[in-house]
């Protein structure tokens, strides 16, 4: 059943206004009479209220970007890695003061043609017993960065040291270093390998 609603002052004065011009379609049996009922009382005024939240501006303590590399830098992440081999040795290794025994050089290769290479060179130096070697990667080429993710230089240099955390060459790998400046700089890698 449905409510019946109320009518306001002005919309009763408007229905009483149609209902005396209107003529009724049959004899009229019984006449109803439109009850009037009082006003509802006014609303009264919202009452002020104190916010549950300061104001504030969406984003205003943000911490302004500098740029959009995510990831910490080659460099920075091995010269944050822990030290594993013999300080004093580490030491001398980064200052360029120790000769690497062998060297490789990936420069120029593909992703696929280097990864077997390394794999081989590193296992073949420890089973012959060395213990520092380089591992030239080159520093990359420029290219057009165009869209809308930034791309680093050199795919070698990027993932040459993931290779060596990853088996087969993380159980021979003591420590990767990025080689000094007179043995190729960031285009390089010292990697100290444990004994067997």
């Amino acid at each position: 059943m449905a409510r019946r609603r109320h009518l306001r002052p002005d919309e009763e004065d408007l229905w009483h206004a149609v209902a005396r011009t209107a003529k009724p379609m049959h004899a009229p049996t019984m006449q109803r009479r439109i009850e009037t009922q009082p006003a509802p009382p006014a609303p009264e005024p919202p009452k002020h209220h104190t916010p549950m939240f300061e104001p504030f501006r969406l984003g205003e303590k943000a911490k302004p970007r500098t740029g959009h590399n995510l990831a910490p830098s080659i460099a920075e992440s091995l010269s944050q890695a822990p030290v594993q081999m013999d300080a004093k040795a580490f030491g001398k290794m980064t200052r360029g003061k120790l000769a690497p025994e062998a060297r490789i050089d990936l420069h120029g290769m593909t992703l696929a043609e280097a990864h077997p290479e390394l794999i081989r060179f590193i296992l073949n130096a420890q089973s012959d017993g060395l213990r520092l070697v380089l591992v030239i990667t080159g520093k990359g080429k420029r290219r057009d960065d165009t869209g809308p993710i930034p791309q680093r230089m050199g795919a070698l240099r990027h993932q040459v040291p993931q290779w060596l955390r990853m088996a087969p060459l993380g159980p021979a790998v003591l420590q990767v270093a990025e080689a000094h400046l007179k043995h190729g700089g960031s285009g390089a890698y010292y990697v100290y390998l444990r004994r067997r």
